[in-house]
């Protein structure tokens, strides 16, 4: 999802796209003004004080990551700079996201805040993480200030503890490593199943979604079985900093992992829609997280998003080479390949799924890439996956109930009817979007992400509500 430019009655999935991407263009271009602004006035400080959570999401032999939520709890500011010490001599930042970092030679830490975070209202949140390393113990930093104002708040978490354990009974540990069989995505017995969840948005936008507190939320109240992280590449995404989103996406995997939930790691290609486009970066980006995450059973890979404007030959040439190099380090894990006509089976092209039937891709365990939005997908579209599952291996790892615009308001009878055939076929889907963007897609309303509950009727929006009634009922994970 979420930006592109033509209309609804030609390419239904790709018309949501444009608007949006004005809007978030706008966004940078005041964001932009600001900073130039900045330069003339001075920064304004914290006047009463501020609140940081620092957490340690996973921790190995000599390196671990953390998270940092900064919380202003004094008058607005317009630009930060955080502070901290680092306490024992062999700790060092490796690489940060969501702020610039910097490390002396000494134990200080500076992140200054981005463009699109470094304005907080009172109140507002807003979410850092690092990677760093260490050669003795592995304390807390301590000494923590926004634009030289101490942070009185509490700092959660402790460097020498360790992520939480998953539970017994999460979808990992009953269905343990995936893999396809026919046209099924199975279970470690072999057995048929289908996985509900939620997907992030744009993760360069709506970082603060996605904390502890929304991932606690997302497993135990919502009983959500998977993730999706979508780490767009173009529109301010992993072009513009390779190493940084490419540590986030790695937080956000041993977050899900930790709660117990499978994570589908999004490489949100959209503009432009020829996924060869981003070809080099895709072998980059997955020989790195395949690598780091090969050991993992939550882990699935979706290698194109919605490709567009694009032949079915070509989406098929850029899977056989990029595949291959998620296999050289992750053998067993499921690949989802994007499909003609933003993901629609080539429907929103004017053909159908016949054209993958006759030409599939040359590779195992993969599925393929269903997305509709239930406003403007319907009967046609309906049949055409009914059709298909009989075929082809499909996970639904985007839809929304409203138009494709991503706005607009639910068609609950639709968005129903859709979620009544994928229960019936077991196709496994993902919900855009969990966040809180000012958009009939979103399952928060606005400003849901600055506190922490995620999960009441009263931060849900109609979207939200109807997804999480039915993500949150009984799996009934077969077992034997």
């Amino acid at each position: 999802m979420d930006l592109g430019s033509a209309p609804i009655t030609l390419f239904p999935l790709h018309t949501r796209r444009n608007a949006l991407k004005r809007f978030f263009a706008l966004l940078a271009t005041c964001a932009m003004l600001l900073g130039l602004t900045a330069l003339f006035s001075p920064q304004a400080a914290a006047a009463t004080g501020c609140r940081v959570d620092y957490t340690v999401t996973s921790q190995w032999q000599g390196g671990f990551q953390a998270g940092v939520k900064i919380t202003n709890l004094g008058d607005p500011i317009t630009g930060w700079t955080l502070k901290f010490t680092l306490p024992d001599a062999g700790q060092k930042v490796v690489q940060g996201w969501n702020a610039t970092w910097s490390q002396s030679s000494g134990p200080t830490v500076t992140a200054v805040g981005a463009d699109w975070n470094r304005t907080l209202a009172t109140g507002a949140s807003t979410d850092l993480g690092f990677v760093g390393s260490f050669t003795g113990s592995n304390p807390k930093p301590t000494a923590f200030t926004l634009n030289d104002v101490v942070c009185t708040g509490s700092v959660d978490g402790g460097g020498e503890e360790p992520p939480p354990v998953p539970g017994t009974n999460t979808p990992v540990s009953v269905n343990g490593q995936l893999h396809v069989c026919g046209v099924n995505l199975c279970n470690q017995y072999n057995r048929p199943i289908q996985l509900r969840g939620m997907s992030t948005h744009g993760i360069q936008w709506f970082s603060k979604c996605y904390n502890n507190a929304s991932l606690d939320a997302l497993a135990e109240d919502w009983k959500s079985d998977l993730f999706r992280v979508a780490m767009y590449v173009q529109e301010q995404g992993y072009e513009t900093d390779p190493a940084g989103f490419t540590s986030r996406v790695n937080s956000l995997v041993d977050m899900a992992e930790a709660r117990g939930m499978y994570a589908v790691i999004d490489f949100h290609t959209l503009t432009p829609g020829d996924p060869n486009y981003n070809l080099d970066r895709a072998k980059t980006f997955f020989a790195s997280v395949a690598a780091r995450n090969a050991d993992k059973k939550n882990v699935i890979y979706e290698i194109a998003n919605e490709p567009n404007g694009v032949s079915w030959t070509a989406i098929k040439n850029y899977a056989e080479q990029v595949i291959p190099v998620i296999r050289a380090a992750d053998p067993d894990a499921v690949v989802i390949v994007g499909t003609r006509g933003w993901s629609s089976l080539g429907v929103s092209d004017g053909s159908d799924e016949s054209e993958i039937v006759a030409n599939p891709v040359n590779a195992t365990n993969i599925m393929y890439a269903f997305h509709f939005y239930a406003a403007s997908h319907k009967d046609n579209y309906r049949t055409t996956v009914s059709r298909a599952a009989s075929q082809l291996p499909l996970f639904v790892s985007e839809f929304g109930t409203v138009s494709a615009t991503g706005g607009g308001a639910v068609d609950r009878a639709s968005s129903i009817a859709w979620l009544d055939l994928l229960d019936r076929l077991k196709i496994s889907y993902a919900n855009w979007t969990y966040s809180d963007a000012n958009e009939g897609s979103a399952a928060f309303r606005p400003g849901t992400c600055n506190g922490s509950d995620y999960s009441s009727s009263g931060v849900l929006t109609e979207s939200g509500a109807l997804i999480k009634s039915r993500i949150s009922t009984a799996d009934n994970f077969p077992t034997s």
